[in-house]
């Protein structure tokens, strides 16, 4: 006979996930929030240190994405 997990059992787990993904994606975004609020405070003289930072912040993420990408395999 096969033991089969409560329904009430597995709601809190799907609960206790769900909150945590949410808590995560909300540290997420407020981490690149602030990086973003770094270029808005800036007063760049021309385009030129505005697209270096902004440049900065892509790289950024791609390495964070290639990071995650690596860890998930």
């Amino acid at each position: 006979m096969e033991d089969k997990i409560p329904p009430a059992l597995v709601r809190e787990i799907q609960e206790r996930l769900d909150r945590k993904l949410r808590e995560k994606e909300i540290e997420v975004i407020e981490y690149w929030q602030g990086q973003i609020a770094k270029i808005l405070a800036m007063k760049p003289e021309g385009i030129g240190p505005l697209q270096l930072q902004v440049k900065k912040i892509h790289d950024m993420m791609s390495t964070r994405i290639q990071v995650l990408k690596r860890e998930g395999r």
